[in-house]
């Protein structure tokens, strides 16, 4: 039976760390094999509310579930794949050596490491050590390590930040991929052009969330001519409404 339950559901979700609520009564849900984009400034709690979302962020009220279950369930764990803006690999291994490491973990089988090198585009750096990769490519082993079994939802924090145009595209491209097979794909960014490459949006700001709708659906409704302005438009009416 196939489960109707949202990818994730948050229910006014608060975070509170070092006194000050970060996270502020967010209520949204994510939809199953949709490409859900979380954008906003740097600091207006994106990182802390994908914590929240795999279960590893503390001071948490509200709720949240992920794929049908209270969010750090242990059964999720081989469901999730998250990448945070921070390299999460080992700098002495190589790019086939990470993953191997990573795959016997979950159990995977060495055809999985063939692929998710090809769905990065990593092959011609396959046995390359990490330390000796770019930025960008550090940040595409990270993301190959996530896609190893059959997530269910990937939590991608900033995970096209520094590479150029083309790979931008490129893992894009690759996420409306993993979304055709009914993986849900969460992706944060602060940079609102890549706001039309999503099916949906979540726009935030100071741990608030002004808006859940398409990209199409925003622009109409705010009569702007793209997102940032449609962000803007919204910043503005909520400071008018204070």
């Amino acid at each position: 039976m196939m489960n109707n339950s949202p990818g994730v559901r948050a229910v006014d979700l608060r975070v509170v760390r070092g006194g000050r609520e970060v996270v502020n009564g967010l209520t949204f849900d994510v939809q199953r094999g949709q490409v859900t984009g979380l954008l906003g400034p740097s600091g207006c709690g994106k990182t802390t509310l994908m914590r929240a979302i795999v279960g590893v962020q503390a001071r948490i009220t509200g709720r949240v579930e992920v794929l049908g279950l209270p969010a750090g369930s242990p059964p999720l764990r081989r469901r999730i794949g998250y990448v945070t803006q921070d390299p999460s690999v080992y700098a002495d291994l190589t790019v086939r050596e990470n993953l191997v490491f990573f795959a016997s973990v979950l159990g995977t089988g060495d055809g999985d490491v063939d692929r998710v090198i090809r769905d990065v585009d990593l092959e011609s750096h396959a046995d390359v050590m990490v330390k000796e990769l770019s930025g960008g490519q550090h940040s595409r082993v990270s993301l190959a390590v996530a896609l190893l079994g059959t997530p269910e939802l990937l939590v991608l924090d900033e995970p096209t930040v520094g590479l150029d145009p083309v790979l931008r595209r490129d893992l894009w491209e690759l996420f409306h991929r993993l979304a055709e097979i009914e993986i849900t794909v969460l992706v944060s960014s602060h940079v609102m052009d890549e706001a039309d490459r999503c099916d949906r949006l979540l726009l935030m700001r100071e741990g608030v969330l002004l808006a859940d709708d398409t990209p199409q659906a925003l622009r109409e409704r705010t009569a702007a001519p793209d997102i940032e302005g449609a962000f803007l438009t919204l910043v503005e009416k909520v400071e008018v409404s204070r």
